[in-house]
């Protein structure tokens, strides 16, 4: 199983740092939450700064709000990356829920699974070089990846694993304990298997950390509030962070044992520092 580092929002000048010191080490890939009404860094454009600045890590959203963007050209933003990234760009897509997100971007926030089916199919065709329509031709580039990055689906209701089995490559788990992740891979795997798909979903499950003195975790927790708010769940994911080495082994070892086939330990600590610790937690303590 492998294990990725979610990259922090709290101080964007520091991903770079963040992302060729991860570089070093055994984590698989970085990772970048999205959000449109708040500080975070646009993740694309992030992410396609990181892909220069780095050659082994893959890069993941994590995830994307899809129907907050224009389809053709998130299209070609994705098969951008993935591109000039060497096929190392992973889609991870949701539709999030928070009313001061669609307002900014202009899109009904009562029809975002809906937009979300229908960019899935545009998308697709135009990574497979088909044109968007009758009267607009093609849009490239072509991707690395034939058909296009990996997409991976984020979220809890089945509408999501349904959208895993027909559009995606696999499912991203989060805010849920490794145990309770188990019953929704085997939901996913459920929906793909009656959709007579080949191979099997591949299955991500994600961790919320940060490792330090107390200073640096209650930063941690007011920024994970701060992301969560107004939400009622804020304060459980905050109280919920892994802030210790050993409680991150052991959700990493729950997520192995439920089938997951790779961990993001998402880290709300911004300091760059945290990625040798959390290495040293995960790749090197007894």
């Amino acid at each position: 199983m492998s294990v990725g580092l979610g990259l922090p929002i709290g101080d964007p000048a520091q991903l770079l740092s963040w992302a060729r010191r991860a570089e070093a080490t055994p984590f698989s890939t970085v990772a970048l939450l999205d959000r449109l009404v708040f500080g975070n860094p646009e993740p694309l454009i992030t992410l396609a700064t990181l892909a220069g600045a780095t050659s082994r890590i893959r890069l993941q959203t994590e995830v994307l709000l899809a129907p907050l963007h224009r389809t053709a050209l998130l299209a070609k933003q994705a098969a951008t990356l993935d591109l000039l990234s060497g096929s190392r760009f992973t889609l991870g897509i949701g539709i999030g829920g928070r009313e001061d997100d669609y307002l900014a971007a202009g899109v009904d926030l009562r029809t975002r699974g809906r937009r979300l089916d229908t960019q899935m199919a545009t998308m697709r065709r135009l990574w497979s070089g088909e044109p968007l329509s009758a009267d607009v031709g093609p849009i490239g580039p072509a991707p690395a990846r034939p058909g296009g990055p990996e997409v991976l689906f984020g979220g809890f209701v089945p509408a999501v694993m349904e959208r895993v089995a027909r559009w995606g490559d696999g499912f991203l788990g989060a805010a849920l304990p490794p145990r309770q992740m188990g019953g929704l891979f085997r939901q996913v795997e459920d929906a793909w298997d009656r959709a007579g798909r080949t191979g099997r979903p591949r299955l991500l499950a994600q961790v919320n950390v940060a490792l330090g003195p107390k200073p640096t975790l209650d930063r941690a927790r007011a920024q994970v509030r701060a992301y969560y708010a107004p939400h009622s769940f804020a304060d459980h994911v905050a109280n919920g962070l892994l802030t210790t080495g050993a409680q991150i082994r052991e959700a990493v070892a729950t997520c192995r044992e439920v089938g997951a086939d790779e961990v993001m330990l998402y880290c709300w600590a911004p300091d760059p520092g945290q990625v040798e610790r959390l290495a040293a937690a995960v790749f090197h303590d007894a």
